[in-house]
């Protein structure tokens, strides 16, 4: 399989320390003072819990840069990104905001120009939404020339698809065949796609706390950072080579 390179997804900001790469939500680090120990964190605008618990952002744009621009300033975080307040095009989202998929793709690029004219001394992740891939499609060519040769951007909106991996790869295919250079970053994958050959081939980078939730329904500690680690490992072995993963599952 191929490699990803996998931000495992924390609760707690001091735990980012048992790892190299850890994804952290904006709202776990807002007013944080104390340095977070991890060689490189991809911070989330907490747009999942913005936007399902509240409709809509409680913090504007500026807000958001000057918090993100602080942490790096002041040393708190290695930031390797800042991903744009984006705007999930589940049926079920759409109904906590009453706007349309097309009004979500708007809102995205808006808060993601926003975000850019911040002029933040760390890259900000753009964000594809849609909901059929031929939408992912639509929204590459509305992003036109922002989004540069190459360059690293996130998908949304894939995490309630983990049932038929076949519904993710066709989503990470229209966005390939819209605009093939990019590097994609799937965002809040669980491990039957993270597993998946096909969704791995087209992924540069994902994030996850699907260890969480597992831990929960299994009656196991849901914040436990060691159970994120064993979840991480288990990722990242599939890249590895068979006697590696015959020796880590033995």
């Amino acid at each position: 399989m191929s490699a990803i390179k996998f931000y495992v997804g924390i609760h707690q900001p001091a735990d980012a320390r048992h790892f190299d790469l850890a994804c952290i939500s904006i709202n776990r680090l807002r007013g944080r003072k104390k340095t977070v120990d991890c060689g490189d964190v991809l911070v989330d605008s907490g747009a999942f819990t913005e936007l399902e618990k509240y409709g809509c952002y409680r913090y504007g744009v500026e807000e958001y840069a000057a918090d993100i621009r602080r942490l790096h300033t002041a040393g708190v975080v290695s930031i390797s990104a800042a991903v744009a307040q984006d705007y999930m095009c589940e049926a079920w989202m759409l109904e906590k905001t009453g706007l349309t998929v097309e009004e979500h793709q708007r809102l995205t690029i808006d808060r993601y120009d926003a975000l850019v004219a911040c002029d933040l001394p760390v890259p900000v992740l753009p964000v594809l939404q849609g909901f059929s891939p031929s939408s992912y499609a639509k929204h590459v060519a509305d992003y036109g020339d922002r989004l540069k040769f190459g360059m690293w951007v996130g998908v949304g909106s894939v995490c309630k698809r983990q049932g038929d991996p076949r519904a993710i790869v066709a989503v990470l295919s229209a966005i390939r065949a819209a605009c093939p250079d990019l590097r994609l970053h799937g965002f809040g994958v669980k491990t039957t796609a993270l597993l998946h050959p096909g969704v791995r081939e087209m992924l540069y980078s994902a994030d996850s706390m699907a260890w969480s939730l597992a831990a929960r329904k299994q009656g196991r500690n849901a914040n436990d950072w060691q159970e994120a680690r064993t979840f991480a490992d288990r990722i990242n072995a599939w890249a590895a080579p068979l006697e590696w993963q015959l020796e880590m599952f033995a």
